[in-house]
């Protein structure tokens, strides 16, 4: 067992749990584990006896050594929490269910046409429980950079660092990027940069295809009111959205595609993940041949 005073060990420990996702406190107020001795955690938990498990009562006849088993009979078996236990059953608060993914995008796309700015799209965001991942973030990161903009970058997802900044691309994968768009003569004011989803997976996991089509109307809204002349997008999940492909982001990076948005087309280009390159150094040549066509495009 590890040792308690093993420092590194218990960092090493910490990590993986930040790795998994763990990345906030279950409760409100710390719990001192150490101060219940050799006691594990619910050590004091028993499950409700059931009818056949009673002791005998007093009296009861003692069945004969060697005598078979008396037959009991067959009893419909039901969880403990359901049993008859002549007092009221405790009624547990119900989480909000969110929308099937066709009524979320139904009630999505009737929110989005009704906005005419990016402050009444970002107003219907908060106020939009269409998406289940809304339950489960901190904070809505809807967008970053300039309002109006000629590129404009979409990724996959919001990760920690943005989760608790309602920014996306924030964290070290989003301060990469902001170098690639300096590579080319680009700052943050120059640009608008977004996600497919507006809250973060928890684990940061891939966006569903319920998640991400809830979230569609809204992106489509947003495309529109930026006017951008370019499209990017920024990883596999990201690049199958925009896009409308099935390929994976090797086959469909570098490409030029023509993507229709409400009255307008506008050319798009998928390129790989910053976060892809902080773990795949050798692929950062890839990305730059690719910013070179979105620069030579603006």
């Amino acid at each position: 067992m590890t040792s308690f005073y093993d420092r590194d060990e218990m960092l090493a420990l910490l990590d993986w749990l930040h790795a998994m996702g763990a990345d906030a406190a279950v409760g409100h107020t710390a719990q001192d584990w150490l101060a219940r001795g050799d006691e594990a955690p619910g050590a004091g938990f028993s499950w409700p006896k059931r009818g056949h498990d009673v002791a005998s009562p007093p009296g009861a006849a003692a069945r004969p050594s060697g005598a078979s088993p008396p037959i009991r009979p067959q009893v419909e078996m039901r969880s403990p929490a359901r049993a008859d236990t002549g007092r009221a059953e405790a009624v547990r608060p119900r989480a909000a269910t969110p929308l099937g993914a066709s009524e979320a995008e139904t009630g999505a796309r009737r929110i989005a046409r009704s906005v005419t700015s990016l402050e009444g799209l970002e107003a219907a965001l908060r106020d939009f429980d269409g998406c289940g991942l809304k339950s489960t973030a901190t904070k809505l990161c809807f967008y970053r950079g300039a309002a109006k903009a000629d590129l404009m970058i979409i990724g996959e997802a919001p990760g920690r660092d943005e989760d608790l900044a309602g920014k996306p691309f924030v964290g070290r994968a989003g301060q990469l990027l902001d170098k690639m768009l300096a590579a080319i003569g680009l700052s943050e004011a120059e640009v608008h940069i977004t996600n497919i989803v507006y809250w973060r997976p928890p684990g940061n996991r891939t966006p569903t295809p319920q998640e991400a089509l809830a979230c569609r109307p809204f992106l489509e809204r947003q495309i529109e009111l930026v006017a951008p002349k370019v499209l990017v997008a920024v990883g596999g999940s990201a690049a199958k959205e925009v896009l409308g492909a099935a390929e994976g982001i090797m086959r469909l990076r570098g490409k030029w595609r023509e993507v229709q948005i409400g009255d307008r087309t506008v050319p798009a280009i998928a390129t790989l993940h910053p976060a892809y390159l902080l773990r795949t150094p050798a692929a950062k040549q890839l990305a730059w041949i690719d910013l070179l066509q979105i620069k030579s495009k603006l």
